[in-house]
């Protein structure tokens, strides 16, 4: 049986408190998000599984491309438009679960 999104919160990370205090940590950094919190809701609002699945595409971009501009320009490299600064600033107002899908579909359409 699939375990729930709160029961994988609460065997990966204790409690959704340590998931957010990471998550902010991340956040924090700036390498690799968009300054879009909404400090008056925070990530407390956020459910479960929208927590985990920012976790996830965070730890893998950042283990991958280790900040939000290598992703980018090695998305450009893979469209095959490096010099297109329009494409680059419109990939740069994404936020980074959309950045990495597109990234994955291209990655996937470049191989076939």
């Amino acid at each position: 049986m699939k375990i729930t999104p709160l029961q994988e919160v609460k065997e990966k990370f204790g409690s959704k408190e340590n998931l957010v205090k990471e998550l902010k940590a991340m956040f924090d950094k700036g390498d690799l998000f968009e300054d879009r919190l909404n400090l008056d809701k925070g990530l407390q609002m956020v459910s479960n599984a929208k927590l985990l699945k920012l976790h996830k595409v965070a730890t893998e971009v950042k283990e991958r491309f280790s900040t939000r501009a290598n992703l980018v320009e090695d998305l450009l490299k893979t469209m095959g438009r490096l010099k297109d600064e329009g494409l680059r600033s419109r990939f740069e107002k994404w936020g980074l679960p959309r950045l990495w899908d597109y990234y994955q579909a291209a990655a996937k359409r470049q191989a076939k």
